[in-house]
C-alpha cells in the first residue's frame, strides 16, 4: 500500500503540473482560497480511489474544487472545535479557580487536562479522514458526521493500521519539507511540492481504505463506469 501511495501521483502525466500546482496552492492557503482549492482535490483524490477509479483527478473545474475544499475544512474545524472548547474551558476553569497561585492539585488538574485535550484532538484527527471520505462519497456536509456509518470504520482495525500508515506519510513529507525551507528562495515552494505530494499519497490510503471497509456504488466518468463494486 504504501509503495501504491507514493506511486499514485507519479502514475499521471501531469504529475508535475499537479504537483506545482497543488504546492503553490498550500505555499499561499493563508489566503483562504488556494487552501479549499487544495482541500478539494484531495476531496477528489478520495472519491476516485474509493470508487476504484485510478486515473489520478487534475486540476479544473476550480469552482467546484472550491466548494468541496471549502467544506473538508469546514469539517476539520468542527472535529478540532469540540476538543479545543473542552480543553479551554477545563483549564479556564482550574486556573480560575486556583486563585492567584496554583498549587499541587491544580497543577495535577492543569495536567490531567492537558493530556485528555490531547487525546481528544488525537481521536478527532482519527476521525478526521473518515469523515472527508464519506463526504466525499456522498458529497453532502451532514455525511461526514454520519455516526451509523462512520463508527464501524473507525473500529475497524485495517482503518487504524491505514491511518497510522497516511499519518506516517505526511509526518515525513513535512520533515523533508521542513528541511526544503531551509534553502534560500526555492526552499518554501518545493517544501509545499513535497507537502502537497505527501497529503495526496496519504489520501490515497485513505480512499483505497473506505473502497475495502464501505463499497461505494458505481458512477459514470465519460461514459464509462469507473467501478463494478456494488451499492450498499
Amino acid at each position: 500500500m504504501l509503495q501504491e501511495a507514493i506511486s499514485y501521483l507519479r502514475g499521471s502525466d501531469d504529475v508535475w503540473k499537479t504537483s506545482i500546482i497543488g504546492g503553490v496552492l498550500l505555499l499561499f492557503g493563508f489566503l483562504l482560497i488556494p487552501l479549499f482549492l487544495a482541500w478539494g482535490y484531495i476531496v477528489e483524490v478520495v472519491d476516485r480511489t474509493a470508487r476504484g477509479d485510478d486515473e489520478v483527478p487534475v486540476f479544473e473545474d476550480w469552482g467546484q474544487l472550491t466548494v468541496d475544499g471549502a467544506k473538508a475544512v469546514a469539517i476539520a474545524i468542527v472535529y478540532s472545535f469540540v476538543p479545543a472548547v473542552i480543553g479551554v474551558v477545563l483549564i479556564g476553569s482550574i486556573v480560575l479557580g486556583s486563585g492567584e497561585t496554583i498549587g499541587s492539585l491544580g497543577a495535577a488538574g492543569l495536567a490531567f487536562t492537558g493530556l485528555l485535550t490531547v487525546g481528544l484532538l488525537l481521536a478527532a484527527a482519527y476521525a478526521f479522514p473518515a469523515a472527508v471520505a464519506h463526504f466525499a462519497a456522498e458529497r453532502r456536509f451532514g455525511a461526514s458526521f454520519d455516526v451509523e456509518t462512520l463508527r464501524p470504520i473507525l473500529w475497524n482495525r485495517t482503518y487504524a493500521t491505514r491511518w497510522l500508515l497516511s499519518v506516517g506519510i505526511v509526518l515525513a513529507g513535512s520533515i523533508v519539507t521542513a528541511a526544503l525551507n531551509e534553502l534560500p528562495m526555492i526552499g518554501l515552494l518545493l517544501g509545499s511540492i513535497v507537502g502537497f505530494y505527501a497529503l495526496v499519497a496519504a489520501f490515497y490510503v485513505i480512499g483505497q481504505t473506505w473502497a475495502e471497509l464501505h463499497p461505494l456504488p458505481t458512477t459514470e466518468r465519460g461514459g464509462e463506469l469507473s467501478s463494478d463494486r456494488p451499492a450498499v
